[in-house]
């Protein structure tokens, strides 16, 4: 049954006003009786009348009066409807299901509809589904970005009570008018996105050039001919920034400073930074091509951030070796190249300069902390102990914090636990060290860069002075505000780089054979026995080792596996899958042994020895984790791949650490991980 409509408000009261005053003349008559009966009487006759003219008049015309005004509400509704029809911001109304039933013209023409289209708003925008309208959770209004046809807009969404339109209107009554409807308004964005593209487009980016091997590639030629090298590589960098609208200036004979707009940037890395390789094609006879590292700063809030962007870059891309261009911005690094081996320096006068400056460092303090990484190895140990005999010789305390020694370097361990030269308190936990540090103490990181995975992430926090020894690529998370970083990613070892430093740190240094020994290890280890990333300095280093006591059947017999760590390592290599013809995937499963990890790196490099494999993966599950170890020999960068998985390392050594993921989903991304990148010819 229909409720029927009632008159409410003003206009209820004026129609009704008559009837009042006649109520009120009966009132005035009733009283008139008591001060005169025949005034009583002529004042009741005229109000009966009245009453009656009244009566009459308001029956007879309130349907009138209510149809004139339902007239007017239906013209000036019908004005309305002829507004919105006319508006030109696109506009529907949308039943509580979502279904289209009342468009304007504006909506038909962005949908390209004709009048009437009742469809869900789901079949036109299909991202707009039920459950993201308004509703009766509490939802009145919501908005989304929405891209239609080429065009870019903004939807509002916006519910409309059925109840709450008749309680605004103020001829009408209150009912039981349940429901409601959703308003839908489109606001064409397209105009302002392109504007702004084009604004952040012509934004300044700041970048830096640096020629990596300037003075060997220069040594590698005629002196006559040097000035025709430098000549050709300026033009060729001078040729490509001109190509993308940019300015390059040198500012020093192998640095160059580059603005460009940010437009050029997306060219750049579209092309993946190819001129990177162009430079190397720059050949009049010398024996060394030239690399370059780039480094970019953009979407600063100022153009010195930006400036301050490209310092950092270009510190990242020498760091990581050269050879690759990176690109900051106050979100995230991008790394673009790297793909080619690091050349060694020949001259020792950094390790010298940095030696200097690690005395000055250690001996402005009264106590030295040595820390390598998480599960640490050989080389970690190994270049710890070398600290702690420099600490020693300049007469601090030193001590070197582990939490649990694993089974690569418990025999070492123990050699300096049993023996009564050293202190007791020569290794300490983490607690431990914790309690010791201050602001007289330093903390020297060795064998790691990354803060997240050093053998006690919160003594970075606790020590002031801090100084970082590493011979790994630099990745985007690193040691911020140390006091003395010295990281060389040619380096074979952080023992090589320690082992150098010892001999500038103090005249005629003194090292124990157990010491020696030690880092003799470590290079060894990290080398695979003198097989990859072995260069002069590096045997140099051996050679200071061995001068100093380190006895290579001693160190031998200290590595020497047992018959389980053997079996596990040969069983990964016999179930090896060889993934795209070149790549040797497997998983290393030794649960019963104390560091299976360390027997996974031991069977990638086994793999290795297959023909045809440019790169190895190990996959092993250990502590709810997935280590993964890579390992190749020169053709494949495993470094960038373990970057993109989430970790780091060497161009031919490298490791990732996966959570919250089984064996058989780690091998898949790691196989999502290379196709994808040789797709893309990153690798």
């Amino acid at each position: 049954m229909k409720k029927r409509i009632k008159l409410k408000g003003r206009i209820k009261s004026y129609i009704q006003f008559g009837i009042y005053l006649g109520i009120l003349l009966c009132i005035v008559a009733a009283a008139m009786y008591m001060v005169d009966y025949r005034a009583g009487l002529l004042l009741t006759g005229y109000t009966v009348f009245y009453l009656i003219i009244t009566l009459t008049l308001y029956f007879y015309n309130k349907p009138i009066i209510m149809n004139e005004l339902i007239s007017f509400a239906t013209e000036y509704g019908q004005i309305q409807r002829k507004l919105l029809r006319d508006l030109d911001i696109p506009y529907a109304l949308l039943d509580d299901g979502g279904k289209i039933i009342w468009t304007n013209i504006a909506f038909e023409n962005v949908i390209h509809q004709p009048k009437g289209y009742n469809k869900s708003i789901t079949s036109l925008f299909p991202t707009i589904t039920r459950d993201r309208l308004p509703d009766d959770s509490g939802v009145d209004e919501a908005q989304y970005e929405l891209e239609y046809e080429g065009s870019e807009y903004i939807a509002k969404f916006r519910k409309i009570s059925l109840k709450e339109m008749v309680e605004h209107s103020n001829m009408i009554e209150d009912g039981d008018y349940n429901g409601y409807l959703i308003a839908v308004y489109l606001f064409d964005e397209t105009a302002l996105h392109i504007a702004l593209q084009e604004v952040d487009d012509q934004s300044l980016a700041v970048g830096m050039i640096y020629l990596d091997n300037y003075e060997e590639a220069l040594e590698s030629v005629e002196e006559v001919r040097r000035s025709l090298l430098i000549a050709l590589i300026d033009r060729k960098v001078n040729k490509y920034i001109s190509a993308l609208d940019g300015i390059s200036k040198k500012l020093e004979k192998d640095k160059y400073l580059i603005i460009l707009r940010k437009k050029a940037i997306s060219q750049f890395q579209e092309t993946r930074f190819d001129l990177l390789e162009e430079v190397k094609t720059v050949n009049i006879g010398n024996e060394m091509a030239v690399t370059i590292s780039i480094g970019i700063g953009l979407d600063g809030l100022t153009y010195a951030q930006n400036y301050e962007f490209s310092r950092n870059a270009i510190d990242l891309a020498l760091g990581r070796g050269g050879d690759q261009a990176v690109v900051k911005t106050p979100e995230s690094i991008t790394y673009y190249g790297g793909k080619s081996q690091q050349v060694e320096k020949n001259t020792r006068v950094k390790a010298r300069v940095k030696a200097h400056a690690l005395r000055e460092i250690i001996t402005s303090k009264d106590r030295v902390l040595v820390m390598g990484h998480r599960m640490p190895d050989v080389d970690s140990f190994g270049s710890a102990v070398g600290i702690y005999r420099i600490a020693q010789t300049l007469g601090r305390k030193a001590n070197i914090v582990l939490n649990e020694a694993t089974s690569a370097i418990q025999p070492l361990v123990d050699i300096f636990r049993s023996n009564p030269e050293y202190e007791e308190d020569m290794i300490i936990s983490s607690q431990q060290a914790i309690e010791m540090a201050g602001s007289n103490t330093v903390l020297v990181v060795v064998d790691v860069n990354k803060p997240s995975i050093t053998e006690c992430p919160d003594l970075l926090r606790f020590c002031k002075s801090v100084v970082v020894l590493d011979h790994h690529r630099q990745g985007t998370e690193t040691i911020e505000n140390a006091t003395l970083s010295y990281v060389e990613p040619y380096a074979s070892s952080a023992c090589e780089m320690v082992s150098e430093i010892l001999q500038y740190t103090y005249d005629n240094i003194k090292i124990r054979p157990e010491e020696a020994d030690c880092m003799y290890s470590g290079i060894m280890i990290d080398t695979s026995n003198f097989m990859t990333k072995t260069g002069v300095r590096t045997f140099e280093a051996a050679a200071f080792l061995r001068r100093s006591g380190a006895d290579v059947t001693r160190v031998r017999k200290l590595f020497r596996e047992d018959a389980l760590e053997y079996k596990a390592k040969a069983d990964a290599v016999s179930q090896a899958e060889i993934y795209r013809q070149c790549f040797a995937i497997s998983v290393c499963t030794a649960d019963e042994l104390p560091s299976p990890t360390i027997i996974g790196a031991q069977a990638a490099n086994e793999l290795l020895n297959i023909k045809g494999i440019k790169a190895s993966f190990v996959l092993t599950d250990y502590q709810s984790k997935i280590y993964v170890s890579a390992r190749s020999i020169d053709e494949v960068n495993v470094q960038i791949i373990m970057e993109r998985m989430g970790g780091g390392g060497h161009l031919s050594t490298a490791a990732c650490q996966m959570e919250d993921v089984g064996l058989a989903e780690a091998i898949g991304v790691l196989k999502r991980t290379i196709d994808s990148m040789l797709d893309n010819n990153e690798i």
